[in-house]
């Protein structure tokens, strides 16, 4: 609610998702989500370690997950919206939910997000064109980010034009720092920087969720399942956009856009990834052998 306070809530490109600091900007959605985790997961623990089954997991989680999707509308962010009803869905499959349930909320979300589409002109537009940013109706309007993105994947070749030497993000891509970080990856480091990137990132994914497969506590389980629903839905939003499979919804790459409460919120989330790993038996065992000492 702060957020529609005049002066206080600052907006950018429609959406109103910082609160201005006036020397620097704070997105309270980014933490929303980290903290979300955090308590739906400790009731889903504490549900889980005392037996009683009795309360349904969506009266447990699910409202406070719909106050806070109704807050970041009120900002007009469905992208944010987007990400946080995935964690959302994720912990929820997690607990053991029935999957033709699963499928219903998937089924009552889609509708959600077509009609948010449908009802914003600007949201309609960016759909209309993903698919041919190249339109000559639509090139210089909403299809201009999504057609330089792909120019500057296309330059790129196999290795790239050398590091810091995009030509896109010098005005021609606007957001080129973060939601088409992944654009100016594939121009300056070529297929190589890409595939790399990917590489990496579903490596990171695999050991979470891996993680989150073995823990025997609860809680670990949920969390680490929540983060890596989190990364995972937002890599899938990021690079899509920038590959014109997916219409521009506006979400950082993890780990790479630059953006401080992204940033500091994805650390919070793999400090306790990495602080459950230490835990892990099998993890700890690992470090031991190492004989390394700040290791252990």
């Amino acid at each position: 609610m702060i957020l529609l306070i005049p002066g206080v809530g600052k907006t950018v490109n429609g959406n109103t998702n910082w609160i201005n600091f006036k020397y620097f900007d704070v997105q309270p959605s980014e933490f929303a989500k980290f903290f979300m985790i955090l308590w739906a997961s400790h009731q889903l623990a504490r549900r889980e370690v005392s037996g009683k089954f009795d309360t349904h997991v969506l009266r447990l989680i699910a409202p406070a997950f719909c106050f806070v999707l109704f807050l970041v509308m009120l900002g007009r962010d469905l992208g944010t919206a987007s990400v946080i009803a995935v964690i959302m869905a994720g912990l929820l499959f997690v607990s053991g939910i029935p999957l033709r349930l699963v499928g219903t909320l998937a089924a009552t979300a889609a509708v959600g997000i077509g009609f948010f589409i449908a009802t914003t002109q600007y949201r309609a537009a960016r759909w209309s064109v993903f698919l041919n940013p190249f339109d000559p109706a639509q090139y210089k309007n909403e299809g201009w980010q999504p057609a330089h993105s792909l120019l500057g994947l296309a330059s790129g070749g196999i290795f790239g034009v050398g590091l810091g030497g995009s030509r896109q993000k010098w005005g021609n891509l606007p957001e080129a720092h973060t939601d088409f970080i992944f654009s100016v990856i594939g121009e300056e480091l070529g297929l190589f920087g890409t595939l790399a990137t990917l590489l990496l990132l579903a490596l990171l994914l695999f050991a979470i969720f891996k993680l989150a497969l073995r823990a025997s506590d609860p809680m670990v389980r949920y969390v680490c399942a929540g983060f890596g629903c989190w990364i995972a839905i937002q890599t899938v939003l990021n690079i899509g956009s920038a590959i014109s499979v997916l219409p521009v919804v506006g979400v950082t790459l993890p780990f790479v856009s630059y953006g401080g409460s992204a940033l500091i919120a994805t650390y919070m989330g793999i400090g306790f990834v990495l602080g459950a790993a230490r835990r892990d038996p099998v993890i700890y065992k690992g470090l031991q052998e190492t004989g390394i000492k700040w290791l252990r």
